[in-house]
């Protein structure tokens, strides 16, 4: 039975569809059988996916889908039995795709940026899994190399008594490098800090696995 993750942030910038492919991708190059599904109206992933066809045998394979609305939970139907981990990226508000998909979740992931706003957005993402009755976890996403935002951001999630997953993921040029080609970073540069700051996030992700 497969490990869904709602990949979920009500503020939109917080690299949810960049998280969500780099998770799959990792997931996928571990051996792992793998669904990535685009829930968000933009369809980002649906573009990166289209990049994907042309990467050859660098791209490890996955299913991908672009459901919406009631299409959610019917297309998980169909693929929990087959997959390992399914990984949905979601609407950056609170409407009907995003509760759809949280709740068919079994956790709820949520991409914090260290700032304020990201914080202040971050709640009713939290309400939403809780009001679904979905544990959620956060990540800290983006992080740059200097300052105090990062520190003094995870100091008020540990008050807070959240569940923080680590490491937290740096602000890094390879990310973008490898979305562009339609691949996540296990894939385009396994051996960076990128890389291996993703696969260190997935291997954290499984312990949460029911």
């Amino acid at each position: 039975m497969a490990f869904v993750i709602a990949v979920a942030q009500r503020k939109g910038g917080a690299g949810k569809s960049t998280l969500a492919a780099n998770l799959a991708t990792a997931f996928a190059c571990s051996g792992k059988t793998v669904a990535l599904l685009d829930t968000d109206p933009q369809k980002t992933l649906a573009r990166w996916h289209e990049l994907r066809a042309g990467a050859g045998a660098r791209a490890a394979p996955l299913h991908f889908d672009s459901p919406s609305g009631w299409r959610i939970p019917a297309t998980l139907d169909k693929l929990r039995a087959a997959s390992d981990v399914i990984l949905l990226d979601t609407p950056p508000h609170a409407d009907t795709d995003a509760r759809i998909a949280i709740r068919a979740a079994d956790l709820v992931l949520v991409p914090l940026q260290p700032s304020p706003a990201d914080l202040w957005a971050m709640d009713a993402t939290l309400d939403l899994a809780g009001a679904e009755r979905r544990p959620a976890a956060v990540i800290m996403n983006r992080v740059p190399a200097a300052g105090r935002l990062p520190a003094e951001t995870l100091a008020a999630l540990h008050a807070r008594g959240l569940t923080v997953l680590e490491p937290a993921i740096g602000n890094r040029a390879g990310f973008a490098q490898a979305f562009a080609a339609g691949l996540g970073v296990s894939e385009h540069a396994p051996r960076s800090a990128a890389a291996n700051e993703i696969r260190a996030l997935a291997a954290a992700l499984a312990t949460h696995a029911p």
